[in-house]
Formats: C-alpha cells, sequence, structure tokens
C-alpha cells in the first residue's frame, strides 16, 4: 500500500508527541508548513547553494525483479546509482549481485548524494559508521515518499574504513534490508595508501545474509511473534547476494572486507583447515597491528578487514569459511522455535559460507605489514564522567525490547540521554537483570540500571528471555575498554569470547547474556539527534531504539 508523505509525517509525529518544542527545534528547512492539526510537514533536504562537492551522485531505490537463485527471479529492493561528478572509481558495482554498489570515497572529500524514493513505501537512507551532521545522518523522522528526494551533503572526516548504507525507517527498517537495500562504503586515506595493502581485483567485499526463499524464489519474510522477538532466520546464506559462492583466486595476498548484512543472524567465522583467520581492522578502520584469531564473531552491522594469503597453496586446491557452532546468544525458548522449523540454520550450528579456489598462479604478493597505523587510546580519565557512565540498558521481556527502559518515542529524551558536545563519554551497555522489563524505569532512570547479578538462567522474564543484542550508536566510532560476566553464564561464553575484536575502533558491539561492556565515545563536532539502537532489526522495529541528543 502507498502511503503518502503528509499521511506518514502525521501519524509518525503523533505517535512520538512531537509537540511544539520538538517543531521549533528543526533545522529551518524542515519548517516550511504545518498541515491542519499544526503538525509539520517535513519536506524532504534539498541542495545547498554553497555546498561545493567533490562527488556528487544519484542513489535510487527501486523495485526491481533480480536472477539469484536458478529458474524465476526475485523481486528485490535495490539501489541503484548514478555517478554525475567525481572519480570514475567511486562507484563500483558488485558482480551479479541484488546489492547496492560499492561507494568509495576518501577522506576530505565533500559529498553530495541525490537520494530518490521509487519505492511505494516511504524510506529515507544512514550511513552506518559515517561521522556527519545529524541532518543527514538517516534519522526515520526525516523518512521521505514515494516519487520524492532527499539530498545529502557532507565531508568525510572519517579515517579509512569500511562503512554501510542502508535504510532507516522506523518499523520498515529490518524489512526493506532484507529485501535487498543494503550496500558499502569504502573510505580511503593517505595512511592506507602507504601501507601497500591489497587492491584491485585483490581487495574484495564479503557480504554475508541469509535468506527464506519460496517455491517461486520469492523472499520470505514474515517474522510474526517469534521472529520479532528473537530475529527473523533464513535458510540459505547468500554471499555477495549469491548463493554457495565460490571465490577464485590468486596465489597471493587478498584484503576481504567483510560485512554481516543479515536482519539477526550472528556468525562465527572460520577457514575449515584451521587457519587463523589475520584482522586487520574493524567498524572503524585498521586495528594498531594485525591480530590472529581461531575464529571472528560477526554480528549485523559490524564489519572486518581481514588479511588471507593464498601464496603457498596449490593450483585447484579449495578453503571453505564456515560459520562454526556457539551457544548462549538466543534463549532456550527462541532456539527451539529454530529447532525443527522451516528456518533449517538454526543460529549458532556448523555450515558453509562460502569457498575459495586457488586458479591461477601468480609471482609477487604484498606483504603483511608488522604496523598498520597508530589509534591513540583513550583513557577512562580522558571522559567528562569518569565516576559515572552513561548507562544502556537492555531490557527484554513479552513482545518488548527495550533500551534504558522504554521504547523509541521521538522527542523523549531522558536526562542522561542528553550529551555536551565535544565531550568525551565513558559508557556501560548491560543487561537489566532485575527481570522487570520495563518495571520502574520511567520514572527517575536512575544510573544503577541494569547492575544486579541474580543469574539470567534466574527469576523474572529478563532471565528467561537473555539473548545476545549487538548494539550500535550513529556518530563518531568508541573503544572499547572492558568486557565483564555474570558467572552463570560462563559456559556458552566459552564458545564464542576468542572471536571478539576489542582494538581499533568500533561503532557496533556483540553484547552477550549477562555481559557488560564499557566503552568510551567521543560525541565530537555535530549537535543533534543521534540514534543508538540494537542492530537486530527486528528488535529495533520493535522499539529497542533512543537517541542522544548531542547539546
Amino acid at each position: 500500500m502507498t502511503i503518502s508523505k503528509a499521511q506518514s509525517r502525521r501519524r509518525f509525529l503523533k505517535q512520538s508527541a512531537f509537540g511544539l518544542a520538538g517543531f521549533a527545534s528543526l533545522p529551518s528547512w524542515l519548517t516550511a508548513a504545518v498541515d491542519i492539526h499544526g503538525m509539520p510537514l517535513l519536506s524532504p533536504r534539498q541542495a545547498s547553494k554553497n555546498f561545493k562537492p567533490d562527488v556528487e551522485f544519484e542513489l535510487v531505490c527501486q523495485d526491481v525483479d533480480f536472477p539469484i537463485l536458478a529458474g524465476q527471479k526475485t523481486r528485490v529492493q535495490k539501489y541503484s546509482a548514478k555517478l554525475i561528478s567525481g572519480p570514475e572509481h567511486t562507484i563500483t558495482d558488485i558482480p551479479n549481485s541484488f546489492l547496492g554498489p560499492l561507494i568509495r570515497l576518501h577522506k576530505g572529500q565533500k559529498v553530495r548524494i541525490h537520494l530518490l524514493n521509487q519505492l511505494n513505501e516511504v524510506t529515507i537512507t544512514h550511513w552506518h559508521g559515517l561521522h556527519v551532521p545529524a541532518e543527514v545522518d538517516g534519522h526515520p523522522m526525516y523518512a521521505f515518499g514515494p516519487g520524492q528526494k532527499f539530498v545529502y551533503e557532507f565531508e568525510v572526516v572519517n579515517r579509512a574504513c569500511m562503512a554501510i548504507y542502508h535504510p532507516h525507517p522506523h518499523e520498515a527498517t529490518a524489512r526493506q534490508v532484507y529485501h535487498g537495500l543494503a550496500g558499502g562504503i569504502i573510505v580511503n586515506d593517505e595512511e592506507e595508501a602507504a601501507l601497500e595493502l591489497p587492491t584491485g581485483e585483490y581487495e574484495l567485499p564479503i557480504v554475508i545474509q541469509d535468506k527464506l526463499f519460496d517455491t517461486s524464489n520469492q523472499l520470505i519474510y514474515s517474522p510474526g511473534m517469534h521472529g520479532n522477538m528473537f530475529g527473523f532466520y533464513g535458510n540459505r546464506i547468500l554471499v555477495n547476494g549469491q548463493p554457495e559462492l565460490q571465490l577464485d583466486v590468486a596465489t597471493c595476498a587478498y584484503r576481504l572486507r567483510f560485512l554481516n548484512g543479515s536482519t539477526a543472524r550472528i556468525y562465527k567465522l572460520a577457514w575449515d583447515d584451521g587457519t587463523p583467520i589475520t584482522v586487520l581492522g574493524t567498524d572503524g578502520g585498521l586495528l594498531n597491528e594485525p591480530e590472529n584469531k581461531p575464529y571472528v564473531m560477526l554480528a549485523p552491522g559490524e564489519r572486518l578487514d581481514v588479511w588471507v594469503d593464498f601464496s603457498g597453496r596449490t593450483i585447484g586446491s579449495e578453503l571453505v569459511m564456515r560459520s562454526l557452532p556457539f551457544s548462549g546468544a538466543l534463549p532456550q525458548m527462541g532456539m527451539g522455535m529454530m529447532m525443527g522449523s522451516r528456518y533449517g540454520l538454526p543460529m549458532g550450528s556448523d555450515y558453509a559460507v562460502f569457498t575459495v579456489r586457488v586458479v591461477k598462479k601468480v609471482g609477487d604478493s604484498p606483504k603483511l605489514p608488522a604496523m598498520l597505523s597508530k589509534i591513540a587510546a583513550y583513557k577512562i580519565s580522558d571522559t567528562a564522567n569518569p565516576n559515572k557512565p552513561v548507562p544502556i540498558t537492555i531490557s527484554e521481556g513479552h513482545m518488548q525490547m527495550l533500551l534504558n527502559g522504554r521504547p523509541h518515542a521521538f522527542n523523549d529524551v531522558q536526562p542522561i540521554e542528553r550529551i555536551p558536545v565535544n565531550t568525551i563519554q565513558l559508557m556501560e551497555i548491560a543487561h537489566d537483570n532485575s527481570g522487570h522489563g520495563m518495571g520502574g524505569m520511567h520514572g527517575g532512570m536512575g544510573m544503577g540500571m541494569g547492575r544486579g547479578r541474580m543469574g539470567m538462567g534466574g527469576m523474572g522474564m529478563g532471565g528467561m528471555m537473555a539473548m545476545a543484542h549487538p548494539i550500535h550508536l550513529h556518530g563518531q566510532q568508541f573503544q572499547i575498554v572492558s568486557r565483564s560476566l555474570d558467572s552463570s553464564r560462563e559456559n556458552a561464553y566459552e564458545t564464542v569470547k576468542h572471536g571478539f575484536v576489542n582494538s581499533g575502533l568500533k561503532d557496533t558491539v556483540l553484547v552477550m547474556p549477562g555481559e557488560t561492556v564499557r566503552i568510551i565515545k567521543p560525541f565530537q563536532d555535530y549537535k543533534g539527534l543521534f540514534m543508538f539502537h540494537c542492530h537486530n532489526l527486528e528488535h529495533e522495529d520493535m522499539g529497542m531504539m533512543r537517541e542522544f541528543s548531542v547539546e
């Protein structure tokens, strides 16, 4: 059903108790008109006359039929791009894929993007991992209707990294991402270029997703109550939009840029022959030095930069990337729902993700640098609140997924969610172990939330429903300070703990049941509303999303 911009705007603003105070705080370009009820009609942002872009392109969201499986084409939602000005390599299509093109930017570039909505519903695009002004970050309140255009303008201030672009309309993010609206952004800079890491055909995106198809090759997305509570899972693994992907490689080093594009599935990635996974970087770019892991955990929204060298392998040899068994990410009732269901691939089971086959011999190969970057680690003494961390408290209950005890509602920023601009904040992400769900949280919102150590298998709905949550914070990347665990969860945690990359810069962190993660996050340069939410997108659409007001 087509939803007009005015209808969707009125419904959203009424439900979120927007009010005159919220209206007055909007950027001037949004407050051109009101409807008969006094509600603002948010006009899509237009190009600024004084902004002079180095790169300009059009990005279109549209419904298309695409060949994924043998036989009938699949109806998907797809990003397509057309370069208006800038370097020719800015836009690169991923071969044989319904995913959006790879967008390559350089630190310091000024970028203008014309987002055209050719869907039959509202949408908005978020630049996951890029540090941009609030009004072009893809906040759900800026979602716009069919046939309209929203213009983004920003300067690339990130260091070299891999970011994501995907939709962010409230209550429709998971469905639009699942149906294909997602793509990768690679930011380059001079520090990275000096390392002479593999590039061109030797630098490959690896976008992993799970899908469920019907007998006519059409995507099934029907989460229902269980899928909303525990996440929606497919029974086919696609890599770069293709099933059973085989990568043909040469006898040299490659740089693989991993992205978990699933709405809910968590992967435990490892090579089938036990070769360590050499990690160059995470969400926010290169580490100080490479790290070898027996396996790596990759939750929705996370990225990994991986080095793999095929120099010593023979022509015709194969290497399989698998997702290995692990436990503890879902409560027992959620696992019971997945086992024996139509999904076929319970999260935490063992299955192949893709295969690499060595097909040609080459001479020279880049060498793995001993040092990659120089990230100055924040110390707790650098923060504005060393003794009073900002809480991000996870609450789980029947048909409710909450952060800081509250569901998403615009213009509902609580005192603990107001952050002074140009400060560095200590934050603590933890589960509410009290088992009260929303209990008592709407009032005081005290700093002691989620500190109970009752055991996550113990009393209350919180214990029974505890599950892993990938928590994503918009804006600048953060550093992980520490992870601590409730002792009742140690056995399950053993199956995942060696796969976390805790160094470097992150914007999404997987928080396991019973785990408390402390981070240090800067809030620099830009004022406004910046979302933080679970990147299990079914949870986000249920309301497991809040916003910081940077003031």
